[in-house]
């Protein structure tokens, strides 16, 4: 059984919980997780890169000049590709980067995420968000004394308003919701932060959005 300790907003430590071993006690599949990743940041991608071809430049209706005897070389058009101005050979053109990627890949590689942060100590679970108005400073507290340092991920539950608000201000924390947990984020923070209510486990539904689902 995996277990960690649950700690105060102070850093002290309240009670110790028994963690899912399916989801923070697994071996990472390191390849699963890349093949999510690149599909999750391909899906990102707005794919709106255009160029004009030949036919779409403005212009270039009649010939340069004439066939023969002018010494220079043949030309039919001025918006050909070797002519300055003219249009795009083989540029790129509007496309979809979406990866088809089944469930079951984004939740093995979630769960290996969650894992790896868990074997290197990275994991951190406060009793509750309990701040009685929102306040940047005491959230900047908070995580000091918790020991998070760089990039944090705080995985807050919908009901934590006052502290998405406190949170909101610090450059270095990324908030996500429980439900929009996912392999990307894990993976890119340095610390992972749940609350008691917000810890994910086999029976909870999280998912990641890696491009479209076979």
């Amino acid at each position: 059984m995996v277990s960690i300790a649950v700690k105060t907003l102070t850093g002290s430590d309240a009670d110790s919980i028994d963690l899912d071993e399916e989801t923070f006690g697994i071996e990472p599949n390191v390849p699963v997780m890349h093949q999510v990743v690149n599909a999750q940041l391909a899906a990102r991608r707005a794919g709106t890169h255009k160029t004009k071809t030949r036919a779409e430049v403005r212009g270039g209706g009649a010939k340069p000049w004439k066939q023969k005897g002018t010494g220079r070389a043949r030309a039919g058009s001025i918006r050909s590709p070797i002519w300055v101005g003219g249009g795009v050979a083989h540029g790129p053109r509007p496309r979809d980067y979406s990866e088809r990627t089944n469930k079951k890949m984004i939740k093995l590689a979630l769960r290996s995420a969650l894992s790896d942060r868990l074997a290197e100590d990275r994991v951190r679970v406060v009793e509750s968000w309990n701040f009685d108005a929102p306040s940047t400073k005491q959230a900047k507290s908070v995580l000091s004394a918790l020991g998070v340092e760089g990039r944090a991920l705080v995985v807050l539950g919908r009901e934590d308003v006052a502290a998405q608000k406190s949170f909101r201000n610090l450059p270095e924390v990324h908030m996500i919701a429980v439900d929009q947990l996912n392999t990307y984020d894990v993976l890119v923070s340095d610390y992972v932060v749940f609350a008691r209510h917000t810890l994910p486990d086999s029976q909870r539904t999280v998912s990641g959005a890696s491009g479209s689902e076979a």
